[in-house]
């Protein structure tokens, strides 16, 4: 579970891709046709496997592996499925490699169409987890950086100077809204030191709640 993501000071860093990515490859005659896709949920993964299998009718075996985010209190989904292959020579090589780089929010599944010569439980294995990984060779990654949203309910007269502020030190302003007072919503890799900064800017009149979490995706 660690291996998929790692901190850098007090931001979450995943990696995940930009789009989808389909190879074929071929291994005594054996065709191994891999797709790899994004996915944010698990019914999403799923409905990714079944257009694979309603896609490629004719193949035996659709093996498939995701690793999505799922909520705060339960961070992460990993499965996968062997589709009939021996029990743990495709599901989990494939999940292997997605896991291998660092990668959320993706689903991968290999339709193979068996050319006759068995390839043994060792050779699957190095099959469906190097069909992926070729997929993979040829995606774009994205980092996926988790960051804190933050809501300052601020007078008329402030808001554009903190705004303005708060753009120079590298804060992402997601928008504001005007009513009895200004309520400025922002993306923060470190909501201690925007909450300083607030406090220095407003006389430390302000103080930011938090009011979530979201990912900006950065390419690599």
């Amino acid at each position: 579970m660690s291996a998929a993501r790692h901190r850098k000071g007090r931001v979450i860093i995943v990696r995940t891709i930009a789009g989808r990515v389909e190879c074929e490859t071929e291994i005594k005659k054996s065709r191994f046709v891999a797709v790899v896709d994004r996915a944010a949920t698990e019914a999403q993964a799923r409905a990714v496997i079944e257009a694979a299998r309603k896609a490629d009718p004719a193949a035996g075996h659709h093996c498939s592996a995701f690793i999505v985010d799922a909520s705060s209190t339960d961070p992460r989904i990993e499965r996968s499925n062997d589709d009939g292959e021996p029990s743990g020579t495709a599901g989990m090589p494939m999940l292997e490699v997605l896991r291998g780089h660092r990668a959320t929010n993706v689903v991968a599944v290999v339709s193979r169409y068996f050319g006759g010569t068995k390839l043994g439980t060792g050779g699957l294995a190095r099959a469906y987890g190097g069909a992926v990984t070729e997929a993979l060779s040829h995606a774009r990654f994205l980092t996926r950086e988790r960051r804190e949203v933050l809501t300052l309910e601020l007078d008329h007269v402030d808001v554009g100077r903190v705004e303005s502020e708060l753009r120079g030190h590298g804060v992402v302003v997601l928008g504001t809204s005007y009513a009895a007072v200004a309520v400025l919503t922002v993306a923060v890799v470190d909501p201690d030191s925007t909450a300083a900064l607030v406090a220095s800017l407003t006389a430390g009149r302000v103080e930011p709640v938090r009011s979530g979490v979201m990912y900006a995706e950065v390419p690599e």
